[in-house]
């Protein structure tokens, strides 16, 4: 019976070929996989699912995708993939979605919303004659849409940043004075800034209609922000290139980058910006548009009024919120948008694992003793000080150092040298947790003197150096960065695996900003997910927000000491139920000082302990885990599988079917290793743990396995000659000490001590032949479950 792929072979391919769809410049691109695949952590471990796959993208021009179709066997209806033709249409912004099965042809219309058979595909310029119409684009603006994209750097966009980028290209052509586009932090916004510029500036495009090309001004309000697309994304612009700084308004060039503050009006200049006529530029784009530069009292905006004949493009991370309502009042609703809950489903993102640490004087609060003084001789004012007091009118060395030791232990359990950026509350409160840390880590610090670091506007040219150490993908070190403010945007490093918050943050957008520190993914350097240590509540809070569009994949509470140790179990919980971790249940006030500000003292004296450590999680459909231990959730997971134990044994005795069971069990987010630490059951078969936590049932050590098959079943191994025995029993051994991972074969068969038996194909004649090595050891699995 033909298949699927018999049906794109033998009739698809040559229908679409008649049609005209692979006659240059037109393209017809098979089997392609849009997506990366969501990434699901189970234990320490990532692994992706499978990426989105669509049969067939047709494209117009080699940058501009136009219609898709999917493809099934000939025995089923024309329409049979429809409904997966539209979802992929969808999400790739596409108008036309076809299904066929080799025969017949289904199309669906987006732009008209009509379902219809066809006897033949469409032609390339019927479609884009259509598409045309239906969106109003007239000669000119097309041609702009159609100019081609750069891709000489070796990478090209991904799908939603071709949509971004066309659809930009075209409100801009179209004549739109303000375009907003809302990206996922992490998912290249500069890349997308790049193409757009790039496709405007080869196809000639202006605001007048001369015959030259643009003059671009490209706004952020941090020179990271402006140097790095500067030197590295937009370096293919060469010497069209220009950056406006120290005073100097050059003229001649056609790809501007400035910093706001380079071009303001301040007290002692009336503005650089006003050097260039209001009409000189014709496009401007404005990076990270969120933070400011729309409010209407805001002197940036008064850059931006200034050039008012110029095209505005703004770009920013942050979906529509009450803090940043500015911003879409001024660019008006985002013409696409890219989120992180979309991000992190694509795989293009690293999803999150929450650990929420609560010190006792986070839980309940900090009130100082009846004549207790600070470190400079200052009796401190009598009354009940908060998370939202600590290090802005209290500083305590304790709650710092017990931080900075809970902070250290985790880096010992899971990785010493994985990237992390610390968030504190300012730069002194930066500097003492950098203290703290070094001096916890002296046994590196010895070898590798910059391990930790500070990184705040205090530093200049040193921090900006340890900066750029940390982002290089190929230096070990700086390990751990702390910072208050200036790291929250803008900084591309792509290893970060621990974001920690050691300040309140009230801010959505902020926020996701230093959320956007950890999320971008780099399998290659086994980066593909990261955790974020929250000490103040924020994050849990915030992921409770219902606008919140990205949640986390796990959260868990712990309670430490005042020497940062564990005092208590790990749990699974979701926001809604972690009020005690909260200070009392009350909203934390505003991450800003009273009118008039207060005085800062500094306690070194009394014992703090850690009081809780909840760890939150998305399992992988990204649904938030209950207020479960990782094992409960783990019981009703296997409940939703078998409906009891006899069930779940009679599949897992089968070596095949047993990892598909352990296939199915990953794709929930459960890793056999991770449980038995979870569960501290170090020992035990992983059926029957996993059976003991469903079912109830006897919990058994793979060593009583063992030992219950060698003495109930004797006559098994009788069958076989004395070092086939031995064979056999040095499997169960292997099995006890590792468990059923040693039975593959041959990978098992190459280890001490079976491998002194000979090579594989010698220890298979011990057994009378290959085929019958692998009976007798799939048997003695069998036997080795048989038993309840």
């Amino acid at each position: 019976m033909p298949n699927e792929a018999d049906t794109c072979r033998r009739f698809v391919v040559p229908r679409l070929q008649a049609a005209g769809w692979e006659g240059d410049p037109h393209r017809i691109n098979e089997q392609v996989t849009f997506t990366d695949g969501r990434i699901v952590v189970t234990g320490q471990r990532g692994r992706r699912r499978p990426g989105k796959r669509a049969d067939y993208i047709l494209r117009y021009r080699p940058d501009v995708a136009i219609a898709v179709v999917e493809a099934k066997p000939t025995y089923t209806t024309p329409g049979e993939g429809l409904q997966q033709a539209k979802d992929y249409a969808q999400i790739l912004g596409l108008n036309f979605a076809y299904a066929t099965n080799g025969h017949g042809i289904i199309e669906f219309d987006f732009t008209t919303g009509l379902e219809r058979e066809l006897d033949a595909f469409p032609t390339p310029e019927q479609l884009w004659a259509r598409l045309t119409s239906t969106e109003s684009l007239s000669a000119e603006v097309a041609e702009k849409v159609l100019s081609p994209a750069y891709h000489l750097s070796g990478k090209s966009p991904r799908y939603y940043q071709e949509i971004a980028i066309n659809r930009a290209v075209q409100a801009i052509a179209q004549g739109d004075p303000r375009v907003l586009l809302t990206m996922a932090t992490g998912t290249g916004k500069t890349v997308v800034a790049f193409q757009i510029c790039w496709k405007l500036w080869s196809a000639r495009w202006n605001r007048t209609g001369e015959h030259r090309r643009p003059r671009i001004l490209y706004l952020a309000d941090r020179s990271i922000l402006i140097d790095d697309p500067k030197d590295k994304t937009f370096a293919p612009f060469g010497d069209a290139r220009w950056k406006i700084e120290n005073g100097r308004a050059i003229q001649s060039r056609e790809m501007y980058f400035s910093t706001y503050q380079s071009i303001a009006r301040d007290a002692n200049r009336p503005g650089l910006y006003r050097e260039y006529a209001p009409d000189f530029f014709d496009l401007i784009i404005i990076d990270e548009c969120h933070r400011g530069s729309a409010r209407d009292d805001s002197n940036w905006r008064e850059i931006l009024d200034y050039y008012a004949p110029a095209a505005k493009l703004g770009m920013t991370a942050t979906p529509r919120r009450e803090d940043n309502a500015d911003t879409y009042n001024y660019f008006g609703d985002p013409i696409y948008t890219y989120s992180l809950r979309q991000g992190i489903d694509d795989g293009f993102l690293a999803p999150y694992r929450v650990h929420r640490i609560v010190t006792t004087w986070d839980a309940a609060g900090w009130r100082p003793s009846q004549g207790d003084i600070d470190r400079f001789g200052r009796e401190i004012p009598d009354e009940e000080y908060q998370t939202s007091d600590f290090e802005k009118r209290v500083s305590l060395r304790a709650r710092t150092h017990a931080v900075a030791r809970h902070l250290t232990e985790y880096l010992r359990r899971t990785d010493r040298f994985a990237k992390t950026i610390v968030f504190c509350v300012d730069q002194e409160h930066a500097d003492e947790m950098r203290r703290e840390l070094n001096n916890l880590n002296a046994d590196i610090v010895q070898d590798h003197p910059d391990y930790v670091c500070r990184v705040t506007s205090d530093e200049g040219d040193i921090g900006r150096g340890h900066l750029s150490h940390f982002q290089d993908l190929e230096r070990r070190t700086p390990v751990i960065l702390t910072t208050s403010q200036l790291l929250t945007t803008g900084v591309d490093a792509p290893t970060v695996q621990n974001v920690v918050l050691v300040r309140i943050i009230n801010s959505m957008t902020e926020f996701k900003q230093i959320i956007g520190r950890g999320t971008r993914v780099r399998d290659d350097y086994g980066k593909l997910f990261f955790s974020i240590l929250d000490y103040t509540g924020s994050a849990t809070r915030l992921f409770a927000d219902p606008d919140f569009d990205g949640d986390p994949t796990i959260e868990t509470q712990q309670a430490i000491d005042e020497e940062g140790e564990p005092t208590g179990e790990e749990e699974v919980v979701t926001p809604e139920d972690e009020t005690a971790a909260e200070d009392g249940g009350n909203e934390l006030p505003p991450d800003v000082d009273p009118p008039g500000g207060r005085q800062k003292f500094y306690f070194d004296g009394g014992q703090v302990e850690i009081a809780a450590h909840l760890v939150y999680e998305l399992d992988p459909d990204g649904t938030q885990l209950r207020v479960v231990q990782f094992t409960d959730y783990t019981a009703d997971k296997v409940r939703t599988l078998y409906r009891n134990a006899a069930e779940l044994r009679g599949e897992w005795a089968d070596p095949e079917r047993r990892s598909e069971i352990i296939n199915r069990l990953a794709e929930c987010g459960i890793d056999f290793d991770h449980l038995a630490e979870t569960a501290n059951q170090p020992d035990a078969d992983p059926l029957d743990l996993i059976c003991h936590l469903a079912f109830n049932a006897p919990l058994r050590t793979r060593r009583e396995r063992a030992q219950r098959l060698r003495s109930e079943r004797p006559d098994f191994f009788d069958e076989f000659g004395p070092e086939a025995r031995q064979i056999l029993d040095e499997l169960l051994d292997k099995y006890t000490e590792h468990g059923t991972a040693q039975f593959v074969i041959p990978d098992v068969l190459q280890v001490p001590p079976i491998n002194t038996h000979g090579n594989v194909l010698e220890i298979a004649t011990r057994f009378g032949g290959v085929d019958q090595l692998r009976h007798a050891v799939m048997q003695l699995q069998t036997l080795l479950y048989a038993a309840a």
